[in-house]
């Protein structure tokens, strides 16, 4: 199978634990990743204002570019990519007038886009193309006594019109992860904000937030928190060494996103886990757990 792909700018430098092993396990999989030949920022923030038009022209034209492809749909890994196509393609489509606007700004290149494409996120891919079922019977290398706790945080589920599962109790994820075996937490806090962009003029309120989710993983005795969002990473990652400063004794849990420990499951090696590319190092953690890579 083939797919556009649609990458963004944090998975290309921040992010690339993300791209480098979601990638790895789709060639696994079978499946023909095709990035687009020509992309740009999707925006980052979806805009909220109604007459805020020019924010909506930077997701747009990488509809369009799909479109010039002569895809239908689009993959997307990040979370804020995900979230912000598919609002600003709702948005494209429920106005005419509008839609007429922007079009007219973007007459030069729209090649005709009338809001076809689909913006889809890998984790909605694997369950209803790829299917749980099927990548149980791939794994090569069970995560068996791995606790892990999933994380949402907010834009793969809010506003409901683009979530990929229900809002207030999501399973997606913890199907993903049983599926490889491991030990699921549920834990309440799955979808509370980290604190978002705040990390920059709020970093007070981001640290207090982060500190509450990483204590709830860690009552629940996670070994691993399992996002699907840079940012998310960012905060409930990076930010955990300027929590220990202030805290002496405080335990790190690393994060990692899904498609890591996907790739760990189907038997991929080093390269294609990218674990030098986290915030903390997950490796200690699964080696306890027995699942070391010799490779």
């Amino acid at each position: 199978m083939k797919i556009a792909y649609y990458p963004g700018c944090t998975l290309k430098t921040k992010g690339l634990a993300f791209e480098i092993s979601a990638l790895a396990v789709l060639k696994k999989l079978d499946w023909e990743v095709a990035e687009l030949p020509r992309w740009n920022c999707c925006g980052t923030v979806y805009s909220l204002a109604g007459d805020d038009l020019i924010h909506q022209v930077a997701p747009i034209r990488n509809l369009i570019r799909v479109k010039e492809t002569g895809a239908r749909r689009v993959l997307t890994l990040c979370s804020f990519c995900y979230h912000t196509l598919k609002r600003a393609n709702a948005f494209f489509k429920a106005d005419e007038q509008k839609r007429q606007r922007l079009s007219n700004y973007l007459d030069d290149e729209s090649v005709g886009y009338e809001g076809e494409v689909e913006t889809i996120h890998l984790l909605t891919l694997l369950k209803d193309e790829i299917g749980f079922e099927t990548l149980r019977a791939k794994v090569a290398r069970p995560l068996a006594g791995l606790r892990v706790v999933p994380y949402y945080g907010c834009t793969l589920l809010r506003p409901a019109e683009v979530a990929i599962d229900d809002p207030e109790r999501p399973t997606i994820m913890e199907s993903l992860l049983r599926a490889l075996g491991a030990d699921v937490a549920d834990d309440p806090y799955r979808t509370e904000c980290c604190g978002s962009f705040q990390t920059v003029s709020n970093p007070e309120f981001v640290l207090e937030a982060s500190k509450n989710i990483l204590a709830s993983a860690a009552r629940r005795k996670a070994d691993l928190i399992a996002l699907s969002c840079p940012l998310c990473d960012f905060n409930l990652g990076r930010r955990q060494f300027d929590i220990a400063t202030r805290e002496p004794g405080f335990n790190k849990i690393p994060t990692v996103y899904f498609s890591q420990l996907l790739a760990l499951a189907l038997g991929l090696g080093e390269k294609e886990c990218a674990w030098e590319h986290n915030y903390i190092d997950p490796r200690p953690a699964l080696g306890a757990r027995g699942l070391t890579i010799d490779h």
